[in-house]
């Protein structure tokens, strides 16, 4: 927006100040912005419509049967696209053969990164029970995150001790594209966000966790994972301040879309003070997708009525058993016949004899190739999840 480049803005999100060695570092200013933001016009209606797109998300996701299940799918796909961004290769169904032990020496090796990703999701808002949004927070997530991966050798937890920087491959800090605050000035930096983050005032919840993602990375607290810890903070506050019930939008999706916009909006905050235009990209990839994330949820209970429906058509006395598998699946779309067998209580023959009818249906899918260690995936959910279905 034009009017947050005037002079009055240019230091709004903080200056630059020479170091004793001579390049520039970022020293970011209190939030909230001053002058403070401008709620008016397009960032008005992009915030009703960001408002309205996440009320009809939480709807249609606490419609659900049971919508615990389906939130881990949710999670797993902001997992893989938040690590996407960081380079990683691994895709959703490589994060499922991982985390039911396929292994295949074909798998990229960064898959550790995105299991890893989801369980800090996971404890993160297993945290938030007992836990604000915080420094102490935030540290664990990282420790989460980093633990025994690439950069994990750079103290998981622990807030740096030295400067970093943000630039292209074999950058130095006086050519560097961003320079965040010196090392000695990061606590205080992200003491002042926690205060922020917990202050009583008018702004709206998006505002504000749009405002505080932004500093998050301007501080830049880590020597690596900023970009994925602060993409988490999103969530975590989404789900604190109760704008989501359930943790199902992948914002990730739409900073991966449009990553180099996305790092020039960040920048812009920096260098010019343009808070607002920050806001109005940050409230539109809000919108879309929140109705992606919708027509997701609108596609999963139209599956599961199908597939329910063919269970009960097809299986007979089986049936019963055929829906208790139906409906792990959701949470844990790849199993082996011994996992059907503990679901359903039965023989292993028996339960053989149910996932071979299971694939006879369509609803499951053997994987492997192998006649032995074979495994089978719940293909008809996970493609729901590994392309974004057109909104309709």
């Amino acid at each position: 927006m034009a009017h947050a480049a005037g002079p009055a803005h240019a230091h709004r999100a903080g200056r630059y100040i020479a170091q004793p060695t001579g390049y520039r570092a970022f020293h970011p200013a209190a939030l909230p912005p001053d002058p403070p933001v401008e709620l008016t016009g397009d960032l008005q209606r992009l915030l009703s419509a960001a408002d309205r797109a996440l009320g009809r998300l939480d709807g249609s996701v606490l419609t659900l049967p049971n919508p615990d299940l389906f939130v881990l799918m949710y999670v797993r796909k902001e997992a893989v696209l938040s690590s996407q961004i960081e380079g990683t290769q691994s895709s959703l169904q490589d994060l499922l053969s991982a985390e039911a032990q396929i292994f295949d020496e074909n798998m990229p090796r960064d898959v550790d990164e995105v299991v890893n990703y989801v369980r800090a999701m996971k404890h993160g808002l297993a945290r938030l029970a007992e836990l604000p949004v915080s420094v102490r927070l935030i540290r664990e997530i990282h420790s989460e995150l980093m633990q025994g991966v690439r950069g994990g050798r750079l103290t998981p937890g622990e807030l740096r001790t030295s400067q970093n920087w943000i630039g292209p491959a074999g950058c130095t800090l006086a050519t560097a594209t961003f320079v965040p605050p010196p090392q000695h000035e990061v606590p205080q930096a992200l003491g002042a966000l926690e205060n922020f983050l917990h202050r009583d005032d008018d702004l709206p919840p998006l505002v504000k966790i749009g405002l505080a993602h932004v500093q998050f990375e301007t501080i830049h607290p880590f020597l690596d994972g900023n970009g994925r810890v602060g993409r988490l903070l999103i969530t975590f506050l989404l789900t604190e301040r109760q704008v989501l019930h359930k943790p199902v939008l992948y914002l990730s999706h739409y900073f991966k879309r449009h990553r180099q916009e996305y790092y020039e909006h960040l920048q812009a905050v920096r260098d010019r003070g343009e808070w607002e235009s920050w806001l109005a990209f940050f409230l539109r990839g809000v919108v879309e997708v929140a109705h992606e994330a919708t027509e997701t949820a609108r596609r999963i209970l139209h599956l599961r009525e199908q597939h329910r429906s063919a269970i009960t058509e097809h299986l007979g006395r089986a049936a019963g058993s055929g829906h208790r598998v139906l409906e792990s699946l959701f949470d844990r779309p790849i199993v082996t016949v011994a996992d059907v067998q503990g679901i359903t209580g039965t023989t292993y023959a028996a339960a053989n004899q149910l996932v071979g009818r299971l694939v006879q249906l369509e609803v499951l899918q053997e994987m492997t190739g192998y006649t032995r260690n074979r495994r089978f995936r719940y293909a008809p959910y996970i493609a729901l999840f590994n392309d974004t279905p057109p909104a309709g």
